[in-house]
C-alpha cells in the first residue's frame, strides 16, 4: 500500500477511523473525510503521529458540489485515488408505525443517494494506470431482513443492488468492487437515537477486525478479488 491514496469517507470513527489507521500503517497516504471535520483531524493526527501520512477532509456526502471539491482536492494535492471505501451511512431500527418521514428520507438520502453520488464522482478521479478498489459496507441488513429494520434494510439492499449491477456494468474497467456483509460491529451506530435496540457491544465485532478484513480485500492479489464476504459475531450467525 505504499502511496497509494486511499479515500475513506466516513472516517472520522467507527470502522473508518479503524481502516484508517491500519492503511497508514501500511505507508498509504489516507484522506479521512465526513461531516465532522474536527473529528476527523483528531483520527489523522494519530496516524500521523505513529509515522503514517493522513488528512482531514470536510464532506456532505449527499451534496454534488461538496462531493466534487472533495475529490479536485484530494487529486490537485495528492494524486489519483486508488481505493475508496464507503464507511459512511445513518441507522434507523424503528417499528414502521413509528417512523418520521423526514428521518427515513434522510436515512435513504445519506445511505443511497449519497453512496451513489460519492462512488460516482470519485471513480471518475480513480488511478486509470492500476486496478482501483471500492469497498461497501451493505451490512447484513443488505443480505437479511431483522424486525423493525424495513427502511434501514431497503437502503441497504438498495447498496448491493447498486454495487453488484457496477461489477457487470464495469467489468471492462481497472476497478473492483468488495461488499461486506457485517454483523453487529461495536461503533457509534448502536448510540443513536433512531436506532431503537438493546445490544450488547462486548459481543460484537471490533473496528480492528473489521479494518483487517478490508485490507485484506483491497489487498488481493493480482487477477483475483473478494467481491464478498460476511463476518458476522459468533453469537450472532446467520447461514
Amino acid at each position: 500500500m505504499e502511496n497509494k491514496v486511499v479515500l475513506i469517507v466516513g472516517g472520522s470513527g467507527g470502522i473508518g477511523s479503524a481502516c484508517g489507521k491500519l492503511f497508514g500503517k501500511a505507508g498509504a497516504k489516507v484522506i479521512l473525510a465526513g461531516r465532522n471535520k474536527s473529528n476527523a483531524e483528531a483520527v489523522a493526527k494519530q496516524i500521523n503521529d505513529n509515522g503514517g501520512d493522513a488528512y482531514a477532509i470536510e464532506v456532505d456526502a449527499t451534496d454534488p458540489s461538496s462531493v466534487q471539491n472533495m475529490a479536485d482536492e484530494i487529486e490537485s494535492s495528492l494524486g489519483k485515488i486508488d481505493v475508496l471505501v464507503n464507511a459512511f451511512g445513518k441507522g434507523l431500527i424503528t417499528p414502521i408505525a413509528d417512523i418520521d418521514p423526514e428521518v427515513a428520507r434522510s436515512v435513504i438520502d445519506t445511505n443511497v443517494f449519497g453512496t451513489f453520488l460519492v462512488t460516482q464522482i470519485v471513480m471518475k478521479h480513480m488511478n486509470e494506470d492500476s486496478a482501483g478498489h471500492v469497498v461497501m459496507f451493505p451490512g447484513t441488513m443488505g443480505k437479511y431482513t431483522m424486525k423493525n429494520s424495513s427502511v434501514y434494510a431497503a437502503s441497504k439492499f438498495a447498496i448491493q443492488g447498486f454495487t453488484k449491477a457496477l461489477t457487470e456494468e464495469l467489468k471492462r474497467d481497472k476497478v473492483n468492487f468488495s461488499l461486506l456483509y457485517l454483523g453487529g460491529v461495536d461503533t457509534p451506530f448502536w448510540d443513536d437515537e433512531n436506532v431503537n435496540m438493546r445490544v450488547k457491544k462486548e459481543m460484537m465485532l471490533s473496528t480492528e477486525e473489521v479494518a483487517k478484513a478490508v485490507y485484506y480485500a483491497v489487498n488481493q492479489p493480482s487477477g483475483s478479488v473478494m467481491n464478498e464476504v460476511v463476518i458476522q459475531p459468533e453469537s450472532h450467525q446467520l447461514v
